[in-house]
């Protein structure tokens, strides 16, 4: 029996040496030793390229204005390990991580002895998920998040009362195959038996491969564009606005804090799959609850604003879909200001065309790296940029501390990319931000 919860992150971390490995069988053993903790749930589950963790963020924040309890499981976290299992928005303390860790673990070793092996980092964490929302702290709603592909994904466990796949793009092409519909396959599997599915993605490739597993599944498919509706899209100072329609549903003026025309998408899905729930009679919505709960979505580390004078940005912006959104939002919302990116990724993205977007921009464009397995170098960055301009510098931190002081109050700092920096990033950045104004305020007096 571990005793701490460092011991416990740690033990959960060691599996990450196993890497992925599709298939629920493993899972399956382990719920079942758990006595089904996943069939006790009243779950949404979200699925797609980008956009899975804002769209997350939507469902939940209408659902707790509307006075609904909902745990989440999402991936990766971006401030705290905890933050993947949470209720109402908030993680869950590291007493209940180490309490899970002690269920999950004497079962981990038990089926590492079988001939399905030992089971990966996330398979674990997705297994304490279940048992902690399915069998320790009932809530009215789950919302899982995907964590790879869909098919063959640990969440994939679970029959939902609605399933929604936000958009299909390129990324995991060694795992999850090297064209949309290849890929669309893969997240198409989250589609279960009469069991409604609805999707934001505008790819003909993609929706040709949901509208077929929806057809085998017998499951109703809802479509952005064709069954529910944006209009009169309009960019805000600290936010977007639009118009929602769904049958003869009219939800004008809707609000959300999220940055970037794409979050309209988001959270059109989001409020498809409620409104669903509602005619459905499993849930109750007032309008109200709708426009503050969307209003009230936040959700970190996706065109996050650190601070406003001057500007820093920090975006996981980390495949192609993402950054092409990322450079969107910069040139809708701030078209006329001088913008210095951070940029650093995993090498396994595809970089050239990621460059291709950024090269776009009219950026100062320096590259960093970061300690992750996958993480590529800065010099390894610099020569697929294409671009002679852009510079390298290896230690971000150092760079961070260079950029932060030098930043002019008419400038835009952003730093994106991989979430796995976003999230090592972040708190450094806010120390630094927090020294900067605190010298600037001694300075004054």
């Amino acid at each position: 029996m571990l005793r701490t919860y460092d011991e416990a992150i740690d033990w959960i971390h060691s599996r990450l040496r196993l890497g992925v490995k599709p298939g629920l069988k493993r899972m399956e053993w382990l719920l079942s030793k758990l006595d089904n903790p996943e069939r006790r749930l009243k779950s949404i589950h979200v699925g797609g390229t980008n956009g899975k963790g804002s769209t997350v963020t939507y469902l939940r924040s209408v659902l707790n204005a509307a006075g609904y309890q909902v745990g989440t499981f999402t991936s990766p976290y971006i401030e705290e390990f905890n933050e993947r299992i949470s209720i109402n928005g908030k993680p869950i303390d590291n007493e209940e991580i180490l309490s899970l860790v002690n269920v999950i673990k004497p079962l981990s070793d038990e089926l590492e002895g079988t001939e399905l092996g030992a089971p990966t980092e996330f398979e674990v964490i997705t297994a304490m998920a279940f048992y902690y929302f399915g069998a320790v702290r009932h809530v009215d709603f789950t919302i899982f998040e995907v964590g790879l592909g869909g098919r063959f994904d640990s969440t994939n466990c679970i029959t939902p009362l609605a399933s929604i796949i936000t958009n299909v793009g390129m990324d995991h092409v060694q795992i999850l195959g090297s064209t949309i519909k290849e890929i669309a396959y893969q997240k198409a599997g989250i589609i279960k038996k009469e069991i409604p599915i609805f999707t934001t993605s505008q790819n003909d490739d993609a929706l040709t491969v949901l509208h077929a597993e929806a057809n085998l599944q017998n499951a109703p498919l809802y479509r952005l564009g064709k069954d529910f509706f944006i209009s009169d899209y309009q960019p805000l100072t600290a936010g977007e606005q639009f118009t929602f329609r769904f049958d003869a549903r009219f939800l004008k003026n809707l609000q959300i804090s999220l940055l970037g025309k794409h979050q309209t998408e988001n959270a059109a899905g989001a409020l498809a799959v409620l409104l669903y729930l509602q005619e459905k009679g499993l849930i109750q919505l007032e309008e109200d609850q709708i426009y503050s709960g969307l209003k009230a979505a936040y959700w970190p580390g996706r065109f996050e604003c650190l601070n406003k004078n001057p500007f820093i940005f920090i975006d996981g912006a980390h495949n192609v879909e993402g950054m092409q959104a990322f450079k969107t939002a910069m040139q809708t919302h701030f078209p006329n200001m001088k913008i210095t990116i951070v940029f650093a990724a995993l090498k396994d993205k595809d970089l050239t065309e990621m460059f291709t977007v950024l090269n776009e921009m009219n950026a100062n464009i320096y590259l960093t790296e970061f300690d992750f397995p996958r993480a590529a170098t800065a010099t390894e960055l610099k020569e697929k940029s294409g671009n002679k301009t852009v510079v390298a510098e290896s230690n971000w931190k150092k760079l961070m501390e260079h950029l932060i002081v030098s930043q002019l109050k008419e400038e835009i700092l952003a730093v994106t990319g991989s979430l796995y920096f976003i999230s090592e990033v972040k708190p450094y950045l806010i120390k630094l931000i927090d020294e900067q104004q605190e010298n600037s305020t001694n300075g004054s007096d």
